[in-house]
């Protein structure tokens, strides 16, 4: 179809229209034909119009094609120029951001297609904000790694809030709807576990740390540490015990586990002590953080002044005395696999032969 730029062409069926870097189909019955004449052209969310008398197209006669709706921005936008083209970058960037729904009925934005430039990013967050909570949708997630440092301040003048933050990334969440936000919160625990090794001459793995309070200089503990992530916490322990000494070991049981509050960076803390077999018997100290290792009797290791003041590891010392003599069952693993969430699980639980109340070693 011919048209003259500063004259006047008629809209035909399926025409294709660039408004502010954006195409939108324009589905007209030969009757709706119309004479449209480029003057200022305005963006609505109900549609098209344009001013200096020409024709107003309503909601009806627009049909959005592909992901980018165009409807979805609230506010008018002016364009000026010629097929589109514009100084306000506001306008020309007008896009939903590439993001995909979770199963919450939130979105989470695909960090590896976000623009790359401030300048890029914020209208198109901004429209893509305005989008989404048109369409209903309620917990947007934004990760942004350490090269895209430079678009937080944006995020944060848009409404985002800090959720967690690790070594490459920080993870901002915006809640759209009205009332209190249902988004989960960031982990409230770490979790360490610690390795309770005794030999067949009733001796006990120990180490003393190069970093410690003053209050427990000199102590001789067991080999402590946090577990890593997607880490069992029976591999977590027997992995503390090798870096620490280089002892081998394996996993007997869970014999008891402590929860207290309000720990490192104000988190909860869950510390599982582990029964240890060893599979090894000479000690190499090569970590950073251990000055000393070596095995001690166990008498002796009780005998120890911090231990013996400590009501809390007294009685973990008696634990392990009565799973000695078998007296105590612990806390054995076993694999699991859950139809609830179709993923294999470590159920620790202890198993009591029902004609003996004594527990038996395994």
């Amino acid at each position: 179809m011919e048209m003259n730029l500063f004259g006047s062409k008629s809209v035909s069926t399926s025409e294709m229209v660039h408004v502010g870097g954006t195409y939108s189909s324009l589905f007209l019955s030969s009757r709706d034909k119309a004479t449209v004449r480029f003057s200022k052209q305005f963006y609505c969310p109900r549609g098209i119009f344009f001013t200096s008398s020409n024709i107003y197209l309503s909601d009806k006669a627009i049909t959005s094609v592909g992901p980018h709706i165009l409807a979805a921005e609230t506010n008018c936008h002016g364009i000026n120029g010629i097929n589109g083209e514009t100084s306000n970058l506001y306008s020309r960037n007008m896009r939903v951001l590439d993001a995909f729904d979770d199963e919450y009925g939130g979105v989470v934005m695909d960090t590896e297609r976000l623009p790359e430039s401030p300048s890029a990013f914020a209208p198109s967050l901004h429209f893509s904000l305005a989008h989404w909570k048109k369409m209903g949708k309620k917990g947007i997630w934004l990760k942004l790694l350490v090269e895209q440092s430079e678009l937080v301040p944006i995020a944060v003048k848009e409404g985002f809030q800090y959720h967690h933050a690790e070594q490459g990334y920080v993870m901002l969440t915006y809640w759209l709807p009205e009332g209190p936000c249902m988004l989960p919160a960031n982990a409230s625990h770490q979790v360490g576990v610690g390795g309770f090794v005794i030999n067949q001459n009733n001796e006990v793995l120990v180490v003393q740390e190069k970093h410690c309070a003053p209050s427990s200089s000199g102590l001789w503990k067991i080999p402590t540490g946090f577990i890593l992530e997607a880490e069992e916490i029976y591999t977590g322990g027997i992995r503390e015990v090798k870096e620490e000494t280089e002892i081998d070991s394996e996993f007997v049981e869970v014999i008891a586990f402590r929860h207290i509050h309000n720990m490192a960076f104000e988190k909860s803390d869950l510390f599982f002590i582990c029964m240890l077999r060893p599979l090894s018997t000479q000690i190499i100290v090569e970590d950073l953080e251990i000055q000393a290792a070596k095995w001690m009797p166990l008498v002796e290791f009780i005998k120890q002044p911090l231990i013996q003041g400590d009501n809390m590891f007294k009685k973990v010392i008696d634990i392990c005395f009565a799973r000695l003599g078998k007296h105590y069952c612990g806390l054995s693993v076993h694999q699991m696999l859950s139809k609830f969430d179709g993923k294999p699980s470590s159920l620790y639980y202890n198993v009591v032969d029902s004609k003996n109340i004594n527990c038996v070693g395994n």
